[in-house]
């Protein structure tokens, strides 16, 4: 654990196990924001977290999520358990979305992936600081995406053609619109219409327009509609 004498403009602590990544991150911030920037310690491990930011008293935390053995997550646990006030920026070298959601959930103000350039990390960091949240755009969409798909439950009890058919009936279609589009019968079409609201477990076509709409299946293309509920 390295804390540095001193204190000035926003105080920064960065836990992260790749030392060079560390080290240029905190040589650039001194460097090119040293008036807006203090780096006030840098740690390898997890257990040091808490410990270096409430000794430099840091505004902001950047934590690396995947630090063995305990993990990023746990830093970010200790620290806000340590010093709640501290804004914490997780920084992640993979594209798990699951461990972007669980940084948020556990505390942290902002995520964005470590291909990011260090040089574009100095508008986060101090828009983390003063108190408002960030999250790269893309990791964004793909939360949201996965946050309003259907849950598995549902999914696995539908096959391509329920999900092109339940998209069909909530943007409002009638019977024989969509015999045409799913090249069957009317007949077949109305038949097919009771089996998928018998599978969503709703008793009307309102009721599964407005669950199609909760989960976001208006907002996606046939091709991803199928490729989803295909997913585990």
């Amino acid at each position: 654990m390295k804390p540095s004498g001193g204190r000035k403009g926003i105080v920064v602590a960065i836990v992260d196990d790749h030392e060079l990544f560390a080290q240029g991150l905190a040589l650039l911030l001194t460097r090119e924001w040293g008036d807006v920037f203090t780096v006030g310690g840098q740690t390898s491990y997890v257990e040091e977290a808490a410990n270096l930011v409430a000794d430099c008293a840091a505004d902001v935390a950047i934590v690396d999520l995947t630090m063995p053995p305990l993990g990023g997550l746990a830093a970010i646990r200790h620290i806000k358990g340590r010093s709640p006030t501290t804004r914490i920026l997780a920084l992640s070298g993979t594209d798990d979305l699951d461990l972007a959601e669980e940084a948020l959930r556990a505390g942290a103000d902002g995520f964005l992936p470590k291909t990011a350039r260090p040089e574009a990390l100095a508008g986060p960091l101090w828009t983390i600081a003063e108190g408002m949240r960030v999250v790269d755009g893309a990791v964004l969409d793909d939360l949201l995406t996965q946050t309003r798909r259907p849950p598995s439950e549902v999914l696995e009890h539908l096959s391509d053609q329920d999900l092109k058919l339940w998209t069909l009936l909530a943007a409002g279609l009638e019977n024989a619109e969509m015999a045409d589009r799913l090249l069957v019968s009317e007949r077949t079409a109305k038949r097919m219409v009771a089996t998928l609201l018998n599978k969503l477990g709703v008793s009307n076509r309102i009721s599964a327009a407005a669950l199609a709409g909760k989960f976001g299946l208006l907002d996606i293309s046939d091709v991803q509609a199928r490729r989803l509920a295909r997913s585990p």
